[in-house]
């Protein structure tokens, strides 16, 4: 059964959102701005499931903006089973306050706006995004770079296939903390650091871009 989404109009954080530029392909990776998304949701399909916890951690001129990052807590319209709850630990009751995905979109969108966004296996932040994104008629602008694909260009080992990588163990692998798994806010900063170190070491080898990074992520 599919899950009823409310309609909302255009926002002021919506037409901001559509209007703004994103850095060209041939922008140097530093001179580009990000925003490190982290998604904490009730399963891994979003045409059934839903977000419950948001966070994105913005990196300017190469450096992680720690006081720029953005946390959101979002009720969802049905509450969370067991199973998921031993991932994330958001119970129904943690959730019970929170304002619902409607009601959160704009710090959402406050937070990605004309930054080129970055996840671990983002085919799973794309999805939900997108999907959240459709309440003011949005989509998530392209690219979005994902630092498990990345780390099948630097990491030995990795089934180049596969998903790539886990977080954990990518940060472990480069000698990076891994900070609480599945917290949003804590797998955001890991996956910042985690960014910034395998971009660095493919910059080492060849100048990468904004276009080089979006090509590298592609699996």
């Amino acid at each position: 059964m599919l899950l009823r989404r409310p309609r909302r109009v255009d926002s002021p954080s919506a037409l901001v959102y559509r209007r703004a530029e994103l850095p060209s392909p041939d922008t140097p990776w530093r001179q580009a701005p990000y925003a490190v998304v982290d998604l904490e949701t009730t399963g891994l399909d979003p045409r059934r499931d839903e977000i419950i916890s948001f966070a994105a951690a913005p990196i300017d001129e190469g450096r992680i903006v720690a006081a720029g990052s953005r946390v959101a807590i979002i009720r969802p319209e049905r509450m969370p089973g067991a199973d998921s709850v031993r991932i994330h630990g958001l119970r129904p009751r943690d959730l019970a306050a929170a304002p619902p995905l409607a009601e959160a979109i704009d710090v959402i969108l406050e937070s990605l706006t004309g930054r080129v966004l970055v996840a671990h296996a983002a085919w799973v932040e794309r999805g939900f995004l997108n999907r959240a994104l459709k309440l003011v008629r949005l989509a998530v602008a392209e690219p979005m770079l994902d630092t498990a694909v990345l780390a099948q260009h630097v990491i030995s080992g990795v089934d180049p296939q596969g998903r790539g990588v886990q977080l954990g163990a990518a940060a472990r692998a480069l000698n990076l903390p891994s900070h609480r798994p599945h917290r949003a806010d804590a797998d955001a900063l890991t996956t910042a650091q985690l960014f910034l170190a395998l971009v660095a070491r493919l910059d080492e080898v060849e100048p990468q871009t904004v276009g080089s990074l979006a090509r590298r992520s592609r699996a």
